[in-house]
């Protein structure tokens, strides 16, 4: 079940924890994604805070977020980019969306294999997609002070064999959130300490957040022709005999 608009925008624009889980996830987004000019980008779920660092070069932002979750305007004092959508039926045309961002959108649909059906189709064939969801070993996933604590969470293997059974290839994966899910002034102060070192461990164990991105499997053309060369090929007179000469 999709949490409310008004509780993510809350936690991650009005509290000191949220906006520490923003940064640090937005710090891992751009290290995979450093840019995207002339790119379409896209979110899904409640992806708006990462966004922000593609508005100025990007070609085109598109903020989608699922009916039962609501929809808010984004971002603030600039034009919006949000639309309020279905989440198994996408406003968007096929093969449009370069990098398509999907956070508290899969761990929270009760639809998730048409979920992925539909990411698969609005990406392009060159595109990259980047789930990120609640890490089934962390800490974070154990709270209900956060909305990692809601939904399924996950482990890699788990997220990499869903992925890949709707054509979406992992082809890179780190974490984030190695920090507690506290706000208590101990573990804000020292919130930047946990993620570099956490970085350091492990990219998957430990952290409150996998990341995992993957790109489009596109199949291969079928082909139209001959499925083998023909070694002999029929002219219109084979199987005739030959003609005899004529008796004196």
């Amino acid at each position: 079940m999709h949490l409310d608009v008004l509780d993510l925008r809350n936690f991650y624009y009005r509290t000191r924890l949220g906006r520490a889980a923003q940064a640090a996830i937005r710090d891992q987004l751009t290290t995979l994604w450093p840019d995207a000019s002339k790119l379409t980008v896209a979110g899904f779920g409640f992806a708006a805070p990462l966004l922000r660092p593609y508005l100025s070069d990007a070609r085109r932002v598109i903020t989608l977020m699922p009916g039962p979750q609501g929809v808010m305007p984004w971002p603030p004092g600039l034009p919006n980019t949000s639309v309020l959508c279905n989440e198994m039926l996408w406003p968007l045309e096929d093969d449009i969306v370069d990098r398509l961002i999907v956070m508290h959108g899969l761990e929270t649909s009760e639809n998730p294999a048409d979920l992925l059906d539909e990411c698969y189709r609005v990406l392009s064939p060159g595109g990259r997609a980047l789930f990120i969801v609640p890490n089934r070993g962390g800490l974070w996933s154990r709270s209900d002070a956060t909305p990692f604590g809601f939904g399924r969470p996950y482990s890699t293997g788990q997220l990499e064999a869903q992925l890949r059974s709707h054509g979406l290839i992992p082809e890179r994966h780190m974490a984030a959130l190695y920090q507690p899910p506290s706000d208590k002034p101990i573990w804000m102060q020292t919130a930047g300490l946990w993620e570099r070192l956490g970085r350091r461990i492990s990219t998957r164990l430990a952290g409150g957040v996998l990341l995992v991105e993957v790109s489009k499997q596109v199949p291969a053309p079928k082909n139209r022709g001959l499925s083998a060369a023909v070694r002999k090929p029929l002219t219109v007179l084979d199987g005739l005999g030959k003609p005899s000469p004529k008796p004196a």
